[in-house]
C-alpha cells in the first residue's frame, strides 16, 4: 500500500505513460487513457493491492532514473515508447500491468465508447435480446440423485 498520495510530478508522469500506451487517436476522435483521468484508476489500485503499488511506484522511478538528460515529458513518441521498454526490462511487468488494467478502464469510459460509435451504457439490461429461460433444461439435474451425503 502507498503511505502517501503520489505527487502531481508523479500524477502528471503516471498519465503521460498511460498515453503513451493507449494514445489519443490521430484525428482526436478518441482520446488516450491518461487524457480521459486513468490515472485515478490505477491509483485506486495502487491502494488497494500493495503489490500493484510496488510495480507501478518501481516503474515510475525507473523512467525518473533513466530518463535524464530528457525528462520524459520533453520527448517525443518514439523517445518515449524506447525509454519505457527500457523501463519495462528493467521492471518486469509494469507495462504489462498498466496495460491490463488499463484496457478494462479504458473501454468502459463513456468517450471512448462514442468515439467507437457504440451507445455509452452497460450492455444489460437493454442491451442484447435474451429468450425466456426454459425451466425444462433442469430436469435433468432435478431427477438426478444427490452428489454429496448430508454431514
Amino acid at each position: 500500500m502507498t503511505d502517501s498520495p503520489p505527487t502531481d510530478d508523479r500524477r502528471n508522469l503516471l498519465a503521460l505513460v498511460l498515453d503513451a500506451i493507449i494514445p489519443p487517436s490521430a484525428d482526436g476522435t478518441r482520446p488516450g487513457a491518461g487524457e480521459i483521468g486513468l490515472t485515478e484508476h490505477i491509483e485506486t489500485l495502487m491502494r488497494d493491492a500493495p503489490a500493484t503499488a510496488a510495480v507501478v511506484q518501481a516503474g515510475l522511478a525507473k523512467i525518473e532514473e533513466l530518463a535524464p538528460p530528457t525528462p520524459f515529458p520533453d520527448r517525443d513518441a518514439a523517445s518515449r515508447e524506447r525509454l519505457l521498454r527500457d523501463v519495462d526490462a528493467a521492471v518486469p511487468g509494469f507495462i504489462a500491468l498498466l496495460t491490463f488494467q488499463l484496457y478494462i478502464a479504458y473501454y468502459q469510459d463513456r468517450r471512448v465508447l462514442e468515439s467507437l460509435g457504440l451507445e455509452p451504457r452497460p450492455p444489460h439490461p437493454i442491451g442484447y435480446e435474451m429468450e425466456p429461460f426454459d425451466e425444462s433444461l433442469l430436469a435433468p439435474v432435478r431427477t438426478r440423485s444427490k452428489l454429496y451425503r448430508d454431514a
